[in-house]
């Protein structure tokens, strides 16, 4: 690749012309500096247009046929080196750890969605089985979950009420267009837009409807029917305007079933050798509860009444005038499963020493959510708790997610008779053991801590969750967040340089008050790519440091004014035309008032950019360098002439040969000790050999010649 090298010096005509025009005497020693390779006409050529599809398109071409069947069957890669004498016991002992923690969840998660338990069986189901084959996660468990659940009900019951069978057909159908969506994002890799979405939404998010979820079970636990709500406010409303319906009996039940289960999920969590206590939780409060209700028949208790016996059947979704209602939610749906599901399982992957594609881990979760909707089952994704146990009890491939899918099945065949005398508060207390742990009030310290902006970020998305409703307090989460971003874009930061005493190093001179600057230069680092967004600002704050620089840090010949800005484009990834055009006008604005530009260390595709646009060429290629050192060298040297000038016009010349000599000699030995003085500060020698006649605002700068 051909490149157009420029050597930088001040002794150059086009540098002194264009402050000096000409009449400026120079010292007449050059500055040695990194030469800046220029792309030229060979290389500044228009780039691919859709790079994204060419590198995508050799990637492709480059597979072999192994690649091909772990692209299409991630399974394929455990598959293919599945120790059977190692694993099989660790994955059939986890597979029916969680297994047995799933068939009452599944139960109280499908109530809570306001659907019969049945459907949580189902979904249960299938999907476990598809995701096994495309799912690329080897621990994560996937399934019906709380905070999915809490927006199925949410949404459908303003359609339609939850007796209704058309209720059930649109929760199917909202699997499907979940799945639908899932496989189209996966396959596009279009997963990274929900980075857009900070934590603090998720945790604020989450922690509201944890709250929202314990409050909607609350009737299990006081006996009477209470509003049906995403709001704080109506369910409070409800739960205190039907007080005088309160039940004793299913009151005690509940909550002797909830504190069983907490103490049970800490011991688990705490005691490693206890750790069966937290997957057996659900299945010990379901049996203490059948058995209580077998034994003593309290009338005042409700039960969970028949359950279908047998496998869900093929059946094709129903009520597709209604998906343009349901696109909001699925696409919320979809959102949550990106953040819980591929956030556990990158998290699990990196655990357990092996690489996981976000994109694939969608695409596997539309896929099984696809499957599921023709077997009956509402949307599905990952579990963190019992993710968090299948991993806890040492699951090494997807085979186990297999033995969870025969355990729920063995369930669907011969276990339903059984669940008819389960009681609701028993199912409740399951769901409320569960959503506690997403209530994160310890990240809300640690923002406070840390961040005030993401704490009020994490207060704004809870409290409109809580009181406005999941949809608006996603909204107006994900809209402020939204906002932080682009005002950090369009107000970046930017900031002025100074040089590290004894180093070539200029950093940041309020981060390191020890930095100093030179009379007459500017340094200033962009840290953030330019576009239409940030450019006025970017003017309006390089206009700023040019006239508000501290001068008590200066160094260097005293002159009255600014001559040169130099900008540090490391930082800067990218510029766009608003960007050239604002460099173009700052130019024009310098130029006017006599000051010179310099950019120092762009990156290739900004020098490129700038070439292209012609930037380069109207600030002057020799006033483009590879390092803010060398760029200051040049222009100290400048503002030296600037300051020498008026001097050299008012010192005779010799007027003899016996006179001129000893004047050259001295001048060059005078020469030779500022190049001295600049090495030594350059290798890091703080010692200035200067003599104490020299003026110690004078740091040489200039590299020694060669």
């Amino acid at each position: 690749m051909r490149m157009e090298i420029t050597y930088a010096s001040p002794s150059s005509g086009d540098i002194s012309g264009d402050l000096t025009s000409g009449s400026m005497p120079t010292t007449g020693r050059p500055v040695k500096v990194i030469p800046l390779q220029h792309p030229t006409a060979s290389t500044s050529s228009s780039p691919p247009a859709f790079p994204l599809v060419s590198r995508w398109r050799s990637k492709l071409k480059r597979m072999t046929s192994m690649e091909w069947i772990e692209l299409f069957l991630p399974c394929y890669r455990w598959l293919r080196s599945y120790k059977w004498r190692e694993y099989f016991q660790l994955d059939l002992m986890a597979g029916i750890t969680v297994g047995v923690m799933l068939v009452p969840q599944s139960m109280s998660y499908a109530k809570l969605a306001g659907l019969h338990p049945i459907y949580g069986l189902y979904s249960g189901f299938i999907p476990l089985f598809v995701y096994a084959i495309f799912g690329s996660s080897r621990q994560l468990a996937i399934g019906p979950v709380a905070l999915v659940s809490l927006l199925v009900s949410n949404v459908l019951s303003n359609i339609v009420d939850s007796s209704d069978d058309l209720y059930t057909e649109l929760a199917i159908l909202l699997a499907l267009m979940v799945g639908i969506l899932e496989s189209i994002m996966g396959l596009l890799r279009l997963g990274w837009l929900i980075r857009f979405i900070s934590h603090s939404v998720i945790s604020g998010f989450t922690t509201a409807s944890a709250i929202v979820i314990a409050l909607s079970q609350a009737k299990y636990f006081l006996g009477y029917s209470i509003v049906r709500s995403s709001k704080i406010i109506p369910l409070i409303k409800s739960i205190i305007s039907g007080a005088d319906k309160f039940s004793w009996p299913p009151f005690v039940m509940g909550s002797i079933l909830l504190l069983i289960l907490l103490v049970m999920k800490h011991l688990g969590k705490s005691r490693k050798y206890l750790r069966v206590l937290r997957a057996a939780g659900p299945l010990t409060a379901v049996v203490l509860g059948t058995t209580f209700v077998k034994i003593f028949h309290p009338s005042s208790i409700s039960l969970v009444g028949d359950i279908p016996q047998g496998l869900p059947k093929f059946s094709v979704p129903k009520g597709f005038e209604y998906v343009v209602s349901l696109i909001p939610t699925a696409i919320l749906i979809t959102g949550v499963a990106i953040l819980e599901s591929v956030g556990i399982a990158k998290a699990l992957a990196t655990k357990n020493g092996y690489e996981l594609d976000s994109n694939q881990e969608l695409f596997g979760l539309g896929v099984a959510n696809i499957f599921g909707s023709l077997f009956s089952a509402y949307p599905t994704t990952g579990s963190f708790s019992r993710s968090a146990v299948n991993h806890e009890s040492g699951a090494k491939t997807g085979l186990s997610g297999i033995v969870m899918g025969i355990i729920m099945g063995c369930a669907l065949l011969f276990m339903t008779p059984l669940f008819e005398y389960i009681p609701q508060c028993a199912l409740a207390a399951i769901v409320i053991s569960a959503v506690i742990g997403l209530v994160d009030y310890d990240e809300a310290i640690f923002l406070w801590r840390v961040d005030k902006k993401d704490f009020l970020l994490w207060t704004i998305t809870s409290a409109t969750t809580l009181f406005f409703g999941i949809e608006i307090g996603v909204l107006v989460g994900v809209g402020v967040s939204l906002a932080f971003v682009i005002h950090e874009s369009a107000n970046p930061h930017v900031a002025v340089l100074g040089r590290l005493p004894g180093t070539t190093i200029y950093r940041n001179i309020q981060q390191y008050p020890e930095t100093y600057t030179y009379n007459g230069i500017v340094i200033v680092r962009i840290d953030a790519p330019i576009y239409f967004a940030n450019t006025s600002y970017m003017k309006d704050k390089l206009r700023e440091f040019e006239f508000e620089v501290d001068n008590s840090t200066k160094h260097g010949p005293e002159v009255g004014r600014v001559y040169f800005v130099i900008i540090e484009m490391a930082p800067v990834t990218y510029i766009d035309s608003s960007a050239v055009q604002a460099l173009k006008e700052l130019h024009q604005e310098y130029k006017s008032r006599d000051i010179q530009m310099a950019i120092a260390n762009p990156n290739r595709e900004v020098l490129l950019t700038l070439t292209r646009s012609g930037v380069a060429d109207l600030i002057g290629k020799e006033w483009c360098f590879v390092r803010v050192h060398d760029a200051v060298q040049v222009c100290l040297q400048q503002v030296q002439n600037f300051n020498e000038a008026p001097k050299a016009a008012a010192e005779p010349l010799p007027d003899n040969t016996r006179s001129f000599f000893p004047w050259l000699l001295r001048q060059r030995s005078e020469e030779y000790s500022a190049a001295a003085a600049a090495a030594k500060l350059e290798s890091g020698d703080t010692r200035s050999p200067i003599s104490n006649d020299a003026d110690p605002q004078l740091e040489p700068l200039l590299s020694r010649r060669s």
